[in-house]
């Protein structure tokens, strides 16, 4: 026999592998499908990618690959007979089988017993081979069987999947000395203290200065303000400050020129204002402010506890495990696919999606979303219990907890890749998870359908100089529209005041804090909040050259099909804490927001010229340029020549120093070792001509915004938003690839889309000053690029909605606590809590955070 079943295998050993390090084996999940050992036709583990399919998808990644030999993985779980020892160990038929499996339900050993099998299933003609068979094996087969049976998760984070330097301890974490000069650093708002950079910004741990970091070549970066600090101070440790989480933060030392490790990094913070200790606290959900008592109603009245809530079972019914704070993302995946263009997108292009999905559909962002919206749809992942289960529950007088839902691993693991926050195990904001998935949509929609469309709208922002009266209007792309909160309208106002002076009062006698009261904000005073003029910071105005005071309005350009509405109910404390208003708003059933509909530039009313600030270049910059008046189409030939002395070609030396902004001959070497390796290297500059409304912001260095080829990526997301693909690429080329500024561009600058390079397919079209015309009428349809080319795919239509869903947020702050989803359908609202799925009694709708509303079909 041990002959037979290998000559048997021997035409398929080349196909068998033994996992090797950094290989995932997907053992306790189908690639596909939410099936797992535990489901009725088990799961099959390719071996050779040590993907898992469920019965019902492995013969499509047999035909598409070829690949012949799975372990087919059964587990059979039922309850102890009665008079079963109550501790007794699960027994099991194999010893080894389903080392360290990740099942998809919780069974109590003293409960339930399991047996496990597992097989060698050879395609097409299923012939099995039970395991262990270890006599009759070839070894390398043996092997093989033995590794992918005793595989850790793919979802743990090991050791030897990455390699990361080390960092050292810095030598002056220890001792270093910090100056009691009453520094405080805020929450937001920073700039560098020598220039006008807002990113990249360090914060000297010695003295609290806030600089700017090192300027790069692509125009990235800073003006190197910290290292010149630390040059005239010898101030050696900063630290990023967009880096700093209750983990810890990026840390620098200038002495040592390396990143460095500071042991007491949350002491120097502390010293400057920022309590890392509390951030840490308040993540945990352990906040210690004596000032705050604990509202425990929050949760009871968002969960609707205390209630007796009827569970529901069947399509679109489908809970979602709790992988350890992933509520952010059930909740927000759960209001997407109650969306029917989410439904048509990726549920019903469902076989499609699979059929042509790459071979490791793990890493893809469309199996993986349409697998999620499967598992919640089609309500295979929820059926009620069978009638005789119920009986003897009753008879038994007891309850068993019937709704398991799926668990999204696999789709967290991917949406989450890369990203700091996403991809930790910590709670997140479910209004910044919503927009980090709706860009997810924008990228993967290419050449398809973009269900993310429904959400699309443009902002009209009208921005008005104080002193001339002169205004401009400028237009942007948003997917949510974010309601201030303002305290100060409260309708019980009275009853607030008098419960701070009480406050006040129990804290100096030291008596216990009176219970707190939650302020009532009416809707409208936060609509009016969002309409009213607020202050443009560093507002320069091109009607006088300078800068001035300076104030900004937005309105609605074209009103989307779904409205998403965000309070601002989290704000930042002084010590860096996010905290959480405790607020109540009456938020209605029914929106109109038409008044709100924008008009563009009035009678009477007069444009600001068209012009940007002139480009500063700071003082000590200047000084590495031999010519400090050189013209920004100038070419400083001293340090051409330098290059080219050092053998480089003179045509690439005079981009070099061209496209550095004459910034001297170290900056244009840095840039030649970056582009030496284009194809269009040593060709001639060609110096475009610049209007003025196309000179660089001031806020960046003066390095040309006429590069080489914007990245693929970056056109895609545009295009994908509509936007012609010349008119994109001129638009990321002029921004230096940055696709915000490019966006903006693309609104400033509608006449580039009619240019004679546009597409051939494109139709001629009148000029047209507003590119956003069609935008304002309520002819409620899509606007395409062939109808206005140089507008973003939106669906407009009339102000009017219908609230049928809203996100809810228990705890003190993002950082912590726990999220539910409300959903109204077919005329009843529902409660999405992890994997329960219940009828809703009490939608508390005052007390949500993200609230969802669809357009009104007749107005």
């Amino acid at each position: 026999m041990a002959t037979d079943l290998g000559e048997l295998l021997v035409p398929y050993m080349p196909t068998i592998r033994v996992p090797r390090t950094g290989d995932r084996v997907f053992k306790s999940e189908c690639a596909f499908s939410f099936d797992s050992p535990e489901s009725e036709g088990g799961l099959y583990v390719c071996m050779n990618s040590f993907l898992g399919f469920g019965r019902e998808h492995v013969e499509r990644h047999y035909r598409k690959t070829g690949q012949s030999v799975y372990m087919h993985l059964k587990r059979h779980v039922k309850e102890k007979a009665t008079g079963a020892a109550g501790g007794a160990i699960p027994r099991r038929r194999n010893g080894k089988v389903f080392l360290d499996l990740e099942l998809n339900r919780d069974f109590n050993g003293d409960v339930y017993e399991y047996e496990d099998e597992a097989k060698l299933v050879i395609f097409p003609d299923h012939f099995e081979i039970t395991l262990p068979n270890i006599e009759e094996l070839p070894a390398l087969v043996t092997i093989a069987c033995d590794a992918v049976l005793n595989a850790q998760s793919p979802y743990k984070k090991q050791e030897s999947d990455s390699w990361e330097e080390e960092i050292q301890v810095s030598r002056h974490a220890r001792s270093l000395r910090q100056q009691d000069n009453g520094v405080r650093i805020p929450p937001r708002g920073w700039k560098c203290a020598k220039c006008e950079m807002r990113e990249n910004l360090w914060l000297n741990l010695t003295d609290g200065s806030v600089l700017c970091g090192k300027w790069f070549f692509d125009g990235s970066g800073g003006n190197g303000h910290a290292l010149d600090h630390y040059k005239e101070s010898n101030f050696p440790l900063a630290v990023k400050l967009d880096t700093i989480t209750p983990d810890g933060a990026d840390v620098y030392s200038f002495d040592e020129e390396e990143a460095v490790l500071d042991p007491q990094i949350s002491e120097h913070l502390l010293h400057f204002g920022i309590d890392m200790v509390q951030m840490q606290r308040t993540e945990n959900g352990h906040h210690t402010d004596n000032h705050i008592q604990p509202r425990v109603s929050d949760w009871e009245v968002a969960q609707e506890a205390g209630l007796k809530l009827k569970p529901v079972y069947g399509s679109g019914y489908t809970g979602m495990k709790n992988l350890g704070n992933s509520c952010y993302l059930s909740t927000t995946m759960q209001v997407l696919f109650s969306i029917p263009e989410f439904q048509r997108a990726y549920v019903g292009n469902l076989q499609k999606i699979f059929d042509y999905s790459p071979l490791d559909p793990t890493q893809d962002f469309n199996t993986q979303i349409a697998k999620l919206g499967h598992g919640l749809l089609s309500g295979q992942y929820s059926k009620p219990p069978l009638k005789s289960e119920l009986i003897e529950q009753v008879m038994k007088e007891e309850y068993k907890q019937q709704q398991k839902g799926i668990s999204p691993k696999m789709f967290k693991a991917l949406v989450s890749k890369g990203h700091p926050e996403f991809s930790s195990n910590r709670q997140q904001d479910a209004h910044e998870f919503f927009l980090h998935l709706i860009n997810l949509v924008e990228r993967n929609s290419n050449g398809s359908e973009n269900p993310s469309d429904v959400f699309r709208f443009i902002v009209e922002e009208r921005v008005q100089c104080c002193q001339t009266q002169k205004v401009r209007y400028m237009q942007r792309v948003d997917y949510l529209m974010q309601l201030p909160v303002p305290f100060e309208a409260a309708s019980n106002r009275e009853e607030l005041i008098a419960y701070e002076s009480k406050r006040k009062e129990a804290e100096e006698n030291m008596r216990p804090l009176p219970e707190p009261v939650r302020a009532r904000i009416p809707f409208t005073a936060c609509l009016q909040a969002f309409t009213e003029p607020e202050n443009v910071p560093d507002f320069w105005s091109s009607a006088l050259q300078a800068k001035s005071a300076g104030v900004k309005t937005s309105r609605f350009a074209s009103f989307p099909e779904y409205m998403v509405l965000q309070m601002k109910k989290f704000t930042f404390g002084v010590d860096w804490v996010p905290k959480k208003l405790d607020i109540s708003v009456d938020v209605p059933d029914f929106l109109d927001l038409n008044r709100l509909r924008a008009t563009g530039l009035q009678p009477g009313e007069e444009e600001l010229p068209d012009l940007t600030p002139p480009i500063v270049i700071p003082e000590d910059t200047r000084g590495s340029s031999t010519n400090n008046s050189l013209e920004p189409t100038e070419i400083d030939e001293s340090s051409v020549m330098q290059l080219a002395e050092m053998g480089f070609p003179l045509e690439a030396c005079r981009k070099a120093v061209y496209y550095t902004g004459n910034m001297g001959a170290e900056m244009a070497f840095n840039w030649i070792i970056a582009h030496m390796e284009e194809p269009d290297f040593a060709e001639p500059l060609a110096i475009p001509t610049y209007m003025e409304a196309d000179l660089p912001s001031p806020s960046l260095p003066a390095v040309s915004t006429l590069d080489n080829q914007p990245p693929e990526e970056s056109i895609a997301i545009l295009t994908s938003m509509g936007f012609p693909r010349h008119h994109t690429i001129k638009a990321l080329k002029a921004t230096n690839n940055n696709l915000e500024r490019a966006l903006d561009w693309i609104f400033t600058h509608p006449d580039c889309g009619d240019e004679s390079e546009a597409m051939s397919d494109t139709p001629d079209t009148e000029p047209n000053d507003n590119s956003f015309s069609n935008a304002n009428g309520n002819s409620d349809s899509l606007l395409s690029p062939d109808e206005e080319a140089s507008s973003p795919r939106v669906r407009d239509g009339p102000g009017r909605y219908e609230l049928f869903a809203f996100i809810s947020h228990m705890g003190t702050s993002t950082m912590s606590g726990h999220y539910v989803c409300h959903i109204k359908k077919e005329g009843r609202w529902l409660i999405y809590n992890d994997h329960k799925v219940c009828l809703s009694e009490r939608p508390p709708k005052d007390l949500g955070y993200i609230y969802f509303y669809r357009r009104l079909s007749s107005c």
